[in-house]
């Protein structure tokens, strides 16, 4: 354990980076044989912040003689600091506040900064998660009450167009998790009943329908039915059809790549048909699908469904099956949605993502993604876009191009 009343030296240096300025000062100090307590760097745009806490004790003269020396050869700025001890150890109640912006504005930083400090909270380390195609930053925070922090900054999200995500910090921000998904317009871009009411003639009848539905204006179960009805009639070869036109969310199968690699369980639950939903599961890796089945007689669909209707909590209760089956509590859920039919999952999950959601379920889910990007799903985890891209390239998986940065 270090002596808490050690004598010891603040050392902060900054300037332009390049390599080895890191080693030079070790080096320059490695025969003074000052002890290391704490080290931190940061660049940012090329320029270097270089923090050290030294044990200095009888060589304080020679380290601090050394350090500025070592600063005027590389053409630092080199500030020193004495102080007693080590680095105050952190207060509890950790939480990683996660902030996405599209773009990212000075007034909704300093707001969410001016809401965390008012909460009583104090922001240790910040770093960028992504450059695009949002800015993602994420606030390492301690001292906070999570549930109250994330009610006080969903105030903040709304008045600022911003997406705000707060997690328990530490240990729980980390391991395996499992991650349930909505299929229609979350997964996809489509709502597969209505690309099969056209195949009827029925589309904007079932679209209304659909549309009121995800509102949470009419109950599920019996919407469905009476949008099924309308599929009476209809050739068994029209799911072929509307398969080869379903297209994929943005960064629908980077999330689920990149969650694979991680080891994270990954899963399907849909309002609409496991005849679609299953060959979507297969053809991204997915490793758990469940949805509504579709009666077929004589080659045709009767505009009924088989068996139990998957509604809003047939999809809750599929979350903590899959939960179960993979050894995770429901701390360690993630599930993402976007219609009232997925509020009891978002409820049940660890964290709760409407994703380009109606009103009712943004306001009920414990954050909201409202860019058009799937994969900014990981960033909600601390996943950085450096590191996904990193992963894509070292099993050849294609990149899409970024767009312009900002200047």
């Amino acid at each position: 354990m270090p002596d808490v009343t050690a004598q010891t030296l603040l050392v902060t240096i900054s300037g332009e980076d390049r390599p080895g300025v890191t080693s030079t000062f070790f080096d320059a100090i490695a025969d003074v044989g000052a002890e290391v307590l704490d080290l931190e760097q940061v660049v940012v745009r090329g320029h270097l912040t270089l923090a050290m806490l030294l044990v200095s004790g009888d060589t304080e003269a020679r380290l601090r003689e050394v350090l500025l020396a070592v600063g005027e050869e590389l053409d630092l700025k080199v500030k020193i600091k004495k102080g007693t001890g080590d680095t105050r150890r952190r207060r509890t109640g950790r939480a990683a506040v996660v902030v996405l912006g599209a773009p990212l504005r000075a007034s909704g930083v300093a707001a969410v900064t001016a809401r965390i400090a008012s909460h009583g909270a104090n922001i240790d380390r910040i770093r960028r998660l992504s450059r695009y195609p949002v800015t993602t930053v994420e606030l390492d925070v301690s001292g906070a009450d999570v549930d109250r922090l994330r009610r006080e900054l969903a105030l903040e999200s709304s008045v600022h167009g911003l997406d705000i995500a707060v997690a328990a910090g530490g240990l729980a921000r980390r391991g395996r998790r499992l991650v349930v998904m909505d299929v229609d317009s979350t997964l996809i871009q489509d709502e597969v009943i209505e690309l099969l009411a056209e195949h009827a003639g029925r589309q904007a009848e079932v679209a209304a329908v659909t549309e009121a539905a995800m509102r949470g204006e009419l109950d599920f179960a019996a919407s469905l039915r009476q949008r099924v009805a309308a599929l009476e009639g209809l050739p068994v070869s029209v799911l072929d059809e509307v398969r080869a036109r379903i297209q994929f969310t943005p960064g629908a199968r980077t999330l689920v790549r990149t969650l694979k690699r991680l080891g994270f369980t990954v899963a399907v639950v849909s309002g609409g048909f496991i005849e679609i939903v299953e060959d979507i599961a297969r053809e991204l890796d997915i490793d758990h699908a469940h949805a509504n089945r579709l009666e077929v007689r004589d080659g045709r669909l009767t505009g009924r469904v088989v068996g139990e209707i998957v509604d809003r909590a047939g999809k809750a209760q599929a979350l903590r099956r899959f939960a179960a089956e993979a050894g995770l509590p429901l701390s360690r859920t993630v599930a993402i949605g976007d219609g009232a039919n997925d509020l009891d999952m978002l409820e049940a999950a660890g964290l709760g993502v409407a994703f380009n959601a109606k009103p009712v379920v943004r306001e009920q889910a414990d954050t909201a993604v409202n860019v058009p990007y799937l994969d900014a799903v990981l960033y909600l985890l601390g996943i950085t876009r450096e590191e996904i891209e990193e992963a894509d390239e070292a099993d050849g998986t294609p990149t899409p191009a970024p767009p312009v940065a900002h200047p």
